[in-house]
């Protein structure tokens, strides 16, 4: 018995595809095309198949276990999909065997258009995981590794500061390479397109690779895992309330408040940055932030990210009122001797920049100095905070680091700090701290 299908799609799956091959129908090769559509759909079904355990390695770099079978899970729920495509591709393939006719036919068609739409949505996903996952077997591994390294101790230090203890979110952040302007992350069980709005099942931290060859830069790091503490933490909508709730009643007008709301994602994570890494951050954001002055002091009302030139001074507020207030007036001077505030005028909302002092003060106050319960009623810079002493640990880790030696047990996320210091005060040429601080991350 042959037909349509006539296979098993895939271990575990316990369906097979079976038909009695009819009589063929008059046009030989009419019959030969609607078999092999079906064998084809059974095909693709069997190629998405879940990734094995040491598929990409089994040391310290290769992704773990947890992160393994999350995608797994996915690919499942995939393949179940696939599977059900392929099983309506037989039925109407072998329908339009048995009877050839314009209606059994356009079925057999349509079954098909659907399968194939659906094998590379799928193919698609697979894809990106493998692909992200096979990062980890190239001469990228290490850096990516110090990545994750990094992202983790932030999750740890931020879950380890909470007034009550919280389930502990899992899998941990995944780094990955992806060329582009710019780092970005997809969070935790948020549908994405290119996921075909399937969940995503753990955090990704997408780096390009100008930073990955420039670990000073990677202050982006603690930036995008703020997004996914925002998330797990359940900030997500508590804070865009409060900040309109606050900064009405301060007598912010209306549209600016809204202005406020709809870049509270970005505002959250640099100024957890901020906490996280002090004035490296800043100097980091400086870095990526500091362009041309048409773009700096762009403003469009539908962007996400503070106009560059407000951002800044955005998390020096924060950096002031921590214990770095000369760092942050040192920093201020130079962002302004770039930028004049002239040019933001003209080229600005005259209501936001007439607030902006008022209001950044109040936005600052909400994020990092305010009480939630989703902190354990703690505000988020009782939680995490860099302090004066963290700096001077890391300036010790910075000329350890550019000697080649062990920094010792500084958090990960301070040797960002560290490559920083052995950069500004030449302790050693770039290249040589960027190595020095990947070795040291990799032997963690």
């Amino acid at each position: 018995m042959s037909g349509p299908g006539s296979m098993l799609l895939g271990k575990g799956q316990g369906v097979r595809l079976r038909f009695a091959r009819p009589p063929s129908p008059a046009i030989p090769e009419l019959a030969h095309w609607l078999d092999s559509q079906a064998v084809n759909a059974a095909r693709a079904a069997v190629m998405i198949r879940p990734f094995s355990r040491d598929e990409f390695g089994t040391d310290a770099a290769s992704p773990s276990p947890a992160h393994l079978a999350a995608v797994n899970r996915t690919i499942a729920k995939l393949r179940h999909l696939l599977v059900g495509a392929a099983r309506t591709q037989a039925k109407a393939g072998g329908a339009a065997l048995a009877a050839p006719s314009r209606d059994t036919l356009d079925d057999a068609s349509r079954a098909k258009e659907a399968e194939t739409l659906a094998v590379a949505a799928i193919e698609k996903v697979w894809q990106f995981y493998r692909d992200i996952f096979e990062q980890r077997t190239t001469r990228f591994a290490a850096r990516l590794l110090a990545c994750d390294r990094i992202a983790l101790d932030c999750y740890q230090y931020v879950y380890g500061g909470l007034g009550r203890a919280r389930s502990i979110p899992s899998p941990a952040p995944f780094s990955y390479m992806e060329s582009g302007s710019g780092p970005a992350t997809f969070r935790r069980a948020v549908p994405l397109s290119r996921l075909g709005r399937l969940p995503n099942p753990f955090p990704l931290v997408k780096l390009p690779y100008h930073r990955l060859v420039a670990p000073w830069t990677l202050g982006a790091v603690p930036h995008e895992v703020g997004h996914n503490l925002q998330a797990d933490l359940g900030l997500w909508q508590t804070i865009p309330r409060r900040f309109a709730e606050v900064l009405a009643r301060d007598g912010v007008p209306s549209p600016v408040v809204r202005i406020w709301i709809r870049w509270h994602k970005e505002i959250f994570a640099d100024l957890i940055g901020v906490l996280l890494i002090g004035p490296a951050f800043v100097h980091s954001l400086m870095d990526v932030v500091g362009r041309s002055p048409e773009a700096v002091t762009a403003f469009s009302p539908a962007a996400v990210h503070p106009t560059p030139f407000l951002r800044t001074l955005l998390d020096l507020e924060l950096l002031a009122r921590m214990e770095f207030a000369p760092e942050a007036a040192a920093l201020r001077q130079a962002w302004l001797a770039l930028h004049p505030p002239a040019r933001a005028r003209a080229r600005m909302p005259a209501a936001l920049l007439h607030s902006f002092e008022r209001a950044s003060r109040r936005v600052v106050e909400i994020v990092a100095f305010t009480p939630y319960p989703e902190l354990g009623d703690r505000a988020l810079a009782e939680v995490v905070s860099f302090r004066r002493q963290d700096l001077a640990v890391a300036g010790e880790a910075a000329e350890r680091l550019a000697r080649g030696e062990d920094p010792g047990i500084v958090p990960e996320r301070f040797l960002i700090v560290a490559a920083r210091l052995a950069l500004r005060r030449r302790h050693a040429p770039p290249g040589r701290i960027a190595q020095h601080f990947f070795d040291a991350l990799g032997r963690r």
